[in-house]
């Protein structure tokens, strides 16, 4: 794969996502030679991937190219590549482009969408979790409604126009609200045939509220502002199948929809190579020691969702959000750097900034320790905070201006079929 050859020790990082990014911003000026190997050649902006499923963004706003981001960084080596598998005996990794050596090696490749073992609902639902998905969501919303705009079967009409979402985290929540908000700025300027009333949201939540990991307030919050948006919530409901043209759940109720969003679970993302007490089967995530060292392997780390590091405050782990992503690859980083020049190792404490989701225009709720805000001020508070993270100053100024001009006329610029999408079975 053409990596020079180097006397220094090579760190090889898996996954240019949060937490491999913070690790290598950390590694200026360190004596090794550094190899990052990822999917994809830009890191993506996670929590902004349903803006671009909802026309709201452009993929490009939440997307940065790795090697951009690491340009000014010494002796650094981006590949775009699938690491296949990891031969901790011969500390070797095998890649779709060649094996290659380590002297150190970080595995930070997140999470998969988890769909509990349904067959049926990984092949005919929407998943969410990288940008090619986010635009195949994008289009298939639109071609339904220009389906729906020319169909004369009521019945094909009302599926094509029922929008149904199976999960109210975060991410379930942000998209009810964005498809909401679709419906009340765009359906009745652009398609002048259909009823703001023909669109239905429906989302489905198996815990009895939404939001499920925030507080108690902010699920109330969050439920009103989403009903306030016409949003139908349905708690307590899990469901059970999809086939491709109707959802079913567990207490009997049914959504005839051609639009289902799966955003109910994600899992870890391991490699193959590293099983048996260190890889926790049930939450396929590597059990890590206080200094995210993968336990019995020496120089081997896994950092961010797919580690999982007990602790007393958190005995389930850390939760799978930026976060403890972000803070574990830069006390990493530091580690390293404290390795390397012979110094005392210090263990990670995560420090828990608080949580936030917004569900639409003035509407979004945030927990800060005991603190909780909804409405206006929450919904400023979560715009500064991912613009604030967002990769690239350039991203940043172009996603403002899309709030601004959206905010401002009600309208979402970029609700362009570019790719039409075709489900394909196999």
């Amino acid at each position: 794969m053409n990596i020079p050859e180097t006397k220094q020790p090579r760190i090889v990082v898996i996954g240019g996502g949060f937490a491999g990014i913070a690790l290598l911003k950390q590694l200026k000026k360190v004596p090794a030679q550094i190899v990052l190997f990822d999917r994809h050649n830009y890191h993506t902006f996670q929590p902004l991937l349903y803006q671009v499923s909802t026309a709201g963004l452009e993929p490009d706003s939440i997307a940065y190219p790795l090697r951009k981001i690491f340009r000014k960084l010494e002796d650094f080596h981006f590949r775009l590549a699938e690491v296949i598998q990891i031969h901790p005996a011969r500390k070797e990794v095998e890649t779709s482009i060649g094996d290659l050596s380590y002297d150190y090696l970080v595995i930070a490749t997140g999470t998969r969408t988890n769909f509990f073992g349904n067959k049926n609902i990984e092949t005919h639902s929407m998943p969410m979790k990288t940008v090619p998905q986010a635009l195949n969501i994008r289009s298939l919303m639109l071609q339904n409604i220009e389906a729906a705009d020319i169909t004369d079967d009521p019945e094909a009409r009302r599926r094509y126009l029922n929008f149904v979402i199976a999960g109210a985290g975060p991410t379930g929540v942000e998209l009810a609200g964005a498809l909401a908000e679709f419906r009340k700025g765009i359906l009745e300027n652009d398609y002048p045939e259909l009823e703001e009333e023909d669109m239905g949201v429906h989302l489905l939540e198996g815990f009895d509220r939404v939001l499920p990991p925030m507080s108690e307030h902010s699920s109330k919050k969050a439920q009103r502002f989403l009903e306030k948006l016409g949003v139908e919530v349905h708690l307590n409901t899990m469901v059970e199948d999809y086939d491709g043209t109707t959802v079913t759940t567990k207490n009997g109720k049914s959504f005839k929809t051609a639009t289902f969003i799966w955003a109910a679970g994600v899992t870890g993302a391991p490699i193959a190579g590293i099983d048996g007490e260190a890889l926790i089967q049930k939450a396929n995530r590597y059990k890590v020691d206080r200094y995210n060292k993968v336990e019995g392997f020496e120089n081997i780390y896994a950092l961010g969702d797919v580690a999982f590091m007990e602790t007393e405050d958190f005995p389930q782990g850390h939760p799978q959000v930026a976060q403890p992503a972000i803070q574990q690859g830069k006390h990493l980083g530091k580690n390293l750097k404290r390795m390397f020049n012979q110094k005392e190792l210090k263990p990670f404490s995560y420090f828990d900034k608080g949580t936030m989701a917004t569900i639409g225009r003035n509407k979004a709720v945030v927990d800060l320790k005991k603190w909780h805000f909804a409405g206006a001020f929450a919904w400023f508070l979560w715009m500064f905070v991912h613009l604030w993270f967002l990769a690239g100053f350039r991203n940043r100024v172009v996603t403002f201006f899309n709030w601004s001009y959206n905010y401002i006329n009600y309208d979402r610029a970029a609700r362009l079929i570019i790719r039409p999408f075709k489900r394909t079975l196999e």
